[in-house]
């Protein structure tokens, strides 16, 4: 059945057509099938096999993908430049089933060719190939990009999400014993007028002495401390000091025991007694404030350090690197996703290598990921590092469901992926093993089974990284 004139004229037009024979225009007006496309109607759909490629006679086609739950638009065709006057190549030739959604935007019309008219295609029109080539490694190459800043976005929000996590704790312990140490103030500035018109020299001595030595043993656990309390209120009634019984919890909380206020009230006069205890307190509780203060702030500045190791904000891109702080900064940034999941490290001796720290924490992060998923949240993940003659090897083991031993050879492959439809790109792998060989030098090797999957990473040691 010849083709219809006006669909022949309409292919020549098209630039991925350009100098092909009126022969060669005939076949593909024949061998292709126009489709007529609603608002709204899908060309084809993500996850389903990859059965066509399609040529955009008139409309717009917009493509997006599920990532991480959210529809991603990736590029929109109108048929104005060459990039956009065709589709769906990628996945016939990359993959069994399609990487994304197209759906038309208003009235739509296709010409569709099976795979098998497809492949017919490039052999019966050798020139398509020199045209469609390009296209595929351009859309590629925009894809890992994308792959790359979608990781890096990830990576932003884990570590926003492990940051808010982890600063929870210290910033409302600060921020406890800020409000504590201002209502403190006045009260210890009173005290301490009192006990200056009250307390003779050796008293004060005495009282100095104390305030120095109290405080610094073990924590009592809330039981023992609550009957040491009891024990406190009732010396202090027996010394006629009823009106200071809310003291008492103050100086059980610091160690201060009944044999350490015989001691100290041996040394005072009845009249001194009082108004010592009363700036002892507070003095006491002041102390201990500051060292949660202080505790709280280092804690905040550590958190900044694995923050800056990991995203090296600070430094060159390039530099001697310590894997093992890598290796610490993201398991610090993943925190909230490792809540469940035994770590254990065991890191050998590794000399520090010239590297790109960033990029190869975005490996750590991809593997560490991609292992707590194949585990379910749950299990053990082993972290180890060692030195293979000239070369440091990273080792992440864990012990998740495994990979397919058929799945194995192609799991570094672009747009290959295990995970469920809309949970990964299929690229993040690749892009590491990307990381890990081109400009690193290095080679990452896997080996899994059921409850035992290795992902191995070999750096070289005396390589300048490109």
């Amino acid at each position: 059945m010849p083709a219809p004139a006006w669909l022949t004229g309409r292919l020549a037009g098209i630039e991925l057509f350009a100098g092909l024979s009126d022969e060669q225009l005939d076949w593909l007006a024949c061998a292709g099938t126009v489709r007529e496309l609603g608002d709204g109607q899908a060309l084809f759909v993500e996850g389903a096999p990859a059965d066509g490629f399609y040529i955009l006679l008139d409309g717009e086609i917009v493509v997006s993908k599920l990532v991480g739950g959210r529809e991603q638009v990736l590029t929109r065709h109108l048929g104005d430049a060459l990039e956009h006057q065709f589709i769906g190549e990628l996945p016939l030739l990359t993959s069994d089933e399609y990487l994304a959604t197209a759906l038309a935007v208003g009235p739509a019309r296709v010409v569709a060719y099976g795979k098998d008219a497809f492949f017919d295609m490039l052999e019966r029109c050798p020139q398509v190939c020199r045209v469609l080539l390009p296209v595929l490694a351009g859309r590629i190459n925009a894809m890992e990009r994308q792959a790359g800043r979608s990781r890096m976005l990830e990576g932003l929000g884990m570590l926003a999400a492990g940051l808010a996590h982890e600063l929870n704790n210290p910033a409302a312990a600060a921020l406890r014993a800020a409000r504590e140490l201002r209502g403190l103030a006045p009260r210890l500035a009173s005290a301490a007028v009192e006990w200056g018109r009250t307390g003779e020299e050796a008293e004060v001595r005495l009282v100095a002495r104390f305030q120095d030595r109290v405080g610094s043993g073990a924590a009592l656990d809330p039981l023992a401390e609550a009957e040491a309390a009891d024990d406190v209120a009732d010396w202090l009634r027996e010394q006629g000091l009823g009106q200071t019984i809310d003291l008492a919890d103050d100086l059980a909380e610091h160690g201060v025991d009944r044999a350490e206020l015989d001691g100290l009230a041996a040394g005072l006069r009845p009249d001194a007694l009082a108004a010592a205890l009363a700036y002892l307190v507070p003095v006491l509780r002041i102390r201990t404030l500051a060292g949660d203060a202080a505790e709280a702030a280092e804690r905040v500045v550590e958190l900044v350090r694995r923050t800056s190791a990991y995203t090296n904000l600070d430094r060159a891109p390039q530099r001697d690197a310590d894997l093992r702080e890598g290796l610490e900064a993201t398991l610090a940034l993943m925190a909230p996703k490792l809540r469940n999941i035994r770590v254990r490290r065991e890191y050998g001796g590794v000399p520090d290598l010239q590297a790109f720290p960033s990029e190869l924490n975005q490996v750590w992060t991809n593997l560490i990921d991609n292992a707590v998923d194949a585990m379910g949240g749950e299990g053990e993940l082993t972290i180890s590092t060692r030195r293979e003659g000239d070369h440091a090897v990273v080792e992440f083991r864990d012990t998740g469901h495994g990979i397919p031993a058929e799945a194995l050879p192609n799991v570094f492959q672009p747009f290959f992926t295990t995970k469920d439809l809309g949970k990964g790109t299929g690229l993040g792998l690749h892009v590491s093993m990307d990381i890990v060989a081109q400009r690193h030098g290095g080679t990452m090797e896997v080996d899994s089974r059921p409850g035992d999957t290795r992902f191995v990473v070999r750096l070289p040691l005396a390589r300048d990284p490109r």
